[in-house]
């Protein structure tokens, strides 16, 4: 399958000609600078293209296609004998010349020279590995977490799905109409969270429509006795964030702060003010019985884990319960 060129392909490949091209020529600029004449930095150049030419033409190679095709393909002795022939072709310019009626001073000068091409040679091939081997464990790093993303992600969607089913399944007892509107709002949540989410982030003010739509399915499980409070300030709505990155709190604070026998209060803010974003949740601490194992804990987890893989040093998180007894969170993200 053939593989599509990316922006970062591009980058590498215009790095590495800016790098190589300065090597080449740097013995004509420090000519230029120091002479100002023409011929010398002609004959400068030609004797950079003559001792290093060899070197960026096997780095190049070995970049582009030995490490690929042979070195990662196990194919060892293929690529040994593959570059065994590229150098010593490289350097043909220099052991074809016939140096036999030159004093001695001057043919062990030129056979010095020539081993020197030869390691120059060596060490492109061990810099083009270093380099391939280090973008391949960028790779492998960046494919391990978007997997651990899109799972945590994936635990996310049918956990707040089973929730709300269950709010809506109370509500289908007492009143048919409000069960038609909530079903509706189910329906645009996971059309949200199925067609909108695939993306890395989505834009600001998609987010608060989910999560104002989130919140009033689960105010289907209150009673007169628990009040919500809600609010969301956005300057900048085009702002973009990770999906769902809130919902998981949300339901932990009408999961396990509303006991329809007890007064409780939830509060709930998200603000942006430049490139900062502050998500804070409040909720009377009503901890369930130890045998009632549902929410153990799974979403906050999760949530944890997530900010650290898409906003390492970006983020702050507090967590306690105050001596009013109100289980607080609050996050800011730097966008």
């Amino acid at each position: 399958m053939k593989q599509k060129i990316q922006a970062k392909d591009i980058w590498l490949l215009v790095a590495q000609a800016l790098l190589l091209s300065f090597i080449m020529l740097s013995p004509g600029l420090i000519s230029y600078i120091s002479s100002r004449d023409g011929g010398m930095v002609t004959q400068a150049l030609w004797i950079s293209a003559f001792w290093l030419g060899p070197m960026v033409g096997v780095y190049l190679l070995n970049f582009y296609l030995f490490i690929p095709l042979l070195w990662f393909r196990n194919r060892f002795w293929l690529f040994g004998i593959a570059n065994v022939v590229l150098i010593i072709l490289s350097n043909l310019h220099l052991i074809s010349n016939d140096i036999s009626n030159l004093p001695n001073y001057v043919q062990v000068g030129f056979s010095s020279f020539v081993m020197i091409s030869f390691l120059l040679c060596l060490m492109a091939i061990g810099i083009a590995l270093s380099i391939r081997y280090m973008m391949r464990r960028s790779e492998r790093k960046q494919k391990e977490v978007e997997a651990e993303l899109a799972w945590l992600k994936n635990q996310i969607n049918p956990h707040f799905l089973f929730n709300t089913l269950n709010n809506i399944s109370s509500l289908a007892q007492i009143d048919a109409d409000e069960t038609q509107e909530a079903i509706i709002q189910l329906s645009d949540l996971l059309r949200y969270a199925m067609y909108e989410t695939n993306k890395p982030k989505v834009r600001l003010d998609g987010e608060v429509e989910f999560m104002r739509n989130y919140i009033d399915l689960m105010k289907l499980r209150c009673n007169e006795m628990t009040t919500v409070n809600s609010q969301f300030t956005i300057h900048n709505s085009q702002l973009e964030v990770a999906p769902l990155l809130f919902i998981s709190l949300i339901e932990n604070a009408f999961k396990h702060g509303v006991n329809s026998n007890a007064p409780a209060t939830i509060d709930i803010s998200l603000e942006q003010q430049d490139d900062m974003l502050v998500f804070n949740c409040d909720n009377t601490n009503n901890p369930k019985p130890t045998k009632d194992r549902s929410g153990s804990g799974i979403g906050l987890k999760n949530t944890r884990r997530r900010l650290d893989l898409l906003y390492p040093g970006r983020y702050t998180w507090e967590q306690a319960i105050t001596p009013e007894n109100i289980y607080h969170v609050k996050i800011s993200i730097r966008l």
